[in-house]
């Protein structure tokens, strides 16, 4: 099969900012390829990036117990698996939402002319049936889970239908996704838990400030059109002081998870010493983003904004591993 970007038509099927040679185009008829670019299919990291606080959460939230033989203190893979299709079908819903919203800007921005809608490729009628189409997939995963949890992720929709109108009126719009794509850290103490608590919270508000930290290194790829076009950013914002600003964002990060790590303890659960070994661990990785960071480098900066993704298997990791250790080690009740 032909590249996106080899077709008949040049690169007509191409989007600019976009992979050509991911797996979707390979796998999907060529037909498909419109509304796989606009669910960002072949951009994974963004799923990703949103399934990550709720992976941490369903791996924090059976330890605020000791092992016992109810629960291992190991996240529940059931979970751990409804997250993972969850993710992909309601950032795939977000983005579509976010594009038809944002068709006239888009079509002003070199990255994103070339994107479905503004290209003409998709017309705003198919756009809003597949937008409908993966809420529902998003929606069936939702009722899998327990009532509070439900009703928890029902409220989270308000937030993000007022996302992609923040980009017009505040230099904060990377705030609105870091209260929607943090929402997972609530969501993953919920349903195991039926309810919530300072952990969870704690964790919830870390994600917030990692997001706005990664998401102002991806925004500065736009930094001048944005500025054209008069989208606002906190890129735009923060301008030469991006790394002072990443230091307390990322800072804050560390900080909260800390915070939320201790929250879980009790005498005989919480999380073991390897969870806090990976937050050192994210810690030198935050550093090293920081450092590496050009924010006139726009390959840099993509580069550095998908590194996150490493940063969530290191969080994760930790705190599989803690459960691991504590099974093995059990704390003196």
């Amino acid at each position: 099969m032909q590249r996106p970007d080899a077709s008949p038509n040049g690169s007509a099927d191409r989007v600019s900012d976009a992979p050509s040679d991911n797996f979707v185009y390979r796998v999907l008829p060529r037909a498909l390829w419109p509304y796989a670019q606009l669910a960002r299919w072949d951009r994974p990291i963004g799923w990703q990036l949103l399934l990550w606080p709720c992976l941490w959460s369903a791996a924090l939230a059976p330890q605020w117990a000791a092992p016992s033989a109810v629960h291992t203190g190991l996240p529940d893979l059931r979970h751990l698996a409804l997250f993972l299709i969850g993710a992909i079908a309601m950032r795939g819903a977000g983005c579509t939402y976010n594009d038809l919203v944002d068709r006239d800007i888009d079509m002003k921005v070199a990255r994103t002319r070339s994107r479905p809608l503004p290209s003409g490729r998709v017309t705003s009628r198919q756009a809003k049936l597949f937008l409908v189409a993966q809420a529902l997939i998003g929606l069936l995963v939702l009722i899998q889970f327990n009532t509070f949890a439900i009703g928890l992720g029902i409220a989270s929709l308000l937030i993000v239908a007022t996302y992609p109108f923040l980009k017009r009126v505040t230099d904060w719009p990377q705030l609105g996704l870091g209260l929607c794509f943090s929402w997972g850290a609530l969501m993953g103490w919920a349903a195991f838990w039926g309810t919530l608590g300072l952990a969870p919270i704690l964790l919830y508000v870390g994600s917030v400030f990692w997001t706005i930290g990664y998401d102002t290194i991806y925004a500065h790829q736009d930094r001048e059109d944005d500025a054209l076009v008069g989208v606002r950013s906190t890129a735009r914002l923060f301008g030469h002081h991006t790394k002072r600003a990443l230091t307390l964002l990322y800072g804050g990060t560390i900080l909260c998870f800390t915070l939320a790590f201790i929250a879980t303890g009790t005498d005989a659960s919480g999380p073991a010493w390897p969870a806090y070994a990976a937050l050192a661990m994210g810690a030198v990785h935050m550093a090293w983003q920081i450092q590496r960071l050009d924010i006139d480098d726009v390959d840099q900066c993509l580069r550095l904004f998908k590194s996150n993704g490493l940063f969530g298997w290191i969080i994760f990791l930790g705190l599989v591993f803690s459960s691991l250790w504590v099974l093995s080690f059990p704390k003196p009740v």
